[in-house]
């Protein structure tokens, strides 16, 4: 298979996996324990720490690993609003689920949740950031770059209109694609994910400034400075560190190369009939090509080059299952019928030009002989 699903998640990288094996074979230690085999656990959790941190220019007291983005994202909201008096939440419109769920959750126990409109090309409205100017809410969560449309917000700005707010970020898809700042973002919490960047599944972070209460989704240790109790998952761990650390090292040279193949589908594929590339005016993940093509459903066109060999999404992987519209796409104002017609492509670090022509020839071919599945 040709595989344009890397935002769903990536293949292990082998330098990940040659730093995980051995906590998978001889480094058994629990890092909780005073013995030797413990320290040794402990110091590969504190050094895959300072790995992450580099990655999100944050500092390695502020990460706090969880068991991967959709964990961070639930405890950045219900962890934060469990310590605070039930008030205002916002949310930006196009969010995650593992961000809009845990929000609904919060509405049950007396916060007001409301989602913040965004624009044609998926960026929160002018209008809607005034009104967070002039009456800032308790909490507002907006993520860094949207994992279907791949539309990068500005959370400085954000933060900066926010004032006396507790902002949450979530940058999983961001990590790895663009330069991170936690500071820069003027966030106070961040989440991240191993597997997006060439980690393995089962390893994430969420970065927490030291002002921010956080009340634990989970209980019963006191590891992750008592936020997140039960034995830290080392191999996982290490893994997520060394993909950190290589997407970091290598972030200039994937991000140029990404784009150049992101450039060229999206060429290629506007040169197609009955196509609409959406968010194609906004500033987007490098790696990152959502569209559509009337008269075909999203999921049909997934099958038809899955036949072909090639793998997309017609959605967020989180989302699947469902066969309605994208509720990204509803909230850019995009008609119903030519939403549930969209398809996700996101490249990954080791796809090739070759690859891509091979995508625009498969969709021409399906496109021309109109074939249905």
């Amino acid at each position: 298979m040709i595989y344009f699903d890397h935002n769903a998640t990536t293949p292990l990288d082998e330098r990940v996996l040659e730093a995980m094996l051995p906590y998978l074979k001889s480094c058994h230690g629990n890092p909780s324990s005073l013995h030797r085999p413990g320290r040794i656990a402990r110091d590969a959790v504190e050094t895959a720490r300072a790995q992450v941190a580099a990655l999100a220019g944050a500092a390695p007291s502020q990460v706090l690993f969880t068991s991967g983005g959709s964990e961070a994202n639930n405890l950045a909201i219900k962890g934060l609003a469990w310590s605070l008096k039930p008030g205002r939440i916002r949310i930006g419109a196009t969010e995650h689920p593992s961000v809009a769920e845990p929000t609904r959750f919060l509405a049950r126990y007396g916060w007001d949740c409301r989602t913040l409109a965004v624009d044609a090309q998926g960026l929160i409205e002018d209008a809607t950031l005034d009104a967070i100017a002039e009456n800032p809410p308790d909490i507002v969560s907006v993520m860094l770059a949207n994992n279907e449309t791949g539309v990068i917000q500005d959370v400085r700005r954000i933060a900066t209109l926010a004032t006396g707010t507790w902002l949450h970020c979530d940058a999983v898809q961001a990590a790895g694609k663009i330069p991170l700042s936690f500071a820069g973002t003027g966030a106070h919490l961040m989440s991240l994910s191993g597997h997006k960047i060439g980690g393995p599944k089962g390893a994430g972070a969420l970065i927490a400034d030291a002002s921010v209460p956080l009340t634990p989704l989970i209980h019963g240790g006191e590891q992750e400075k008592g936020l997140r109790g039960g034995t830290e998952n080392v191999a996982a761990i290490v893994g997520f560190g060394k993909a950190a650390e290589l997407a970091a090292t290598e972030l200039e040279e994937r991000s140029q190369r990404l784009r150049r193949l992101r450039n060229r589908l999206e060429q290629g594929i506007e040169e197609l009939p009955r196509t609409t590339v959406f968010a194609r005016t906004a500033e987007r993940l490098p790696n990152t090509l959502q569209f559509a093509v009337a008269g075909y459903d999203g999921e049909t066109l997934v099958m038809l080059l899955d036949r072909h060999g090639i793998a997309v999404s017609s959605g967020s992987a989180c989302a699947s299952g469902a066969r309605e519209p994208s509720p990204v796409l509803l909230a850019m104002g995009v008609d119903p019928a030519l939403a549930t017609g969209a398809v996700r492509i996101s490249l990954g670090k080791d796809n090739t030009e070759t690859e891509v022509e091979q995508l625009l020839a498969a969709l021409g071919r399906i496109l021309e002989t109109g074939t249905q599945c």
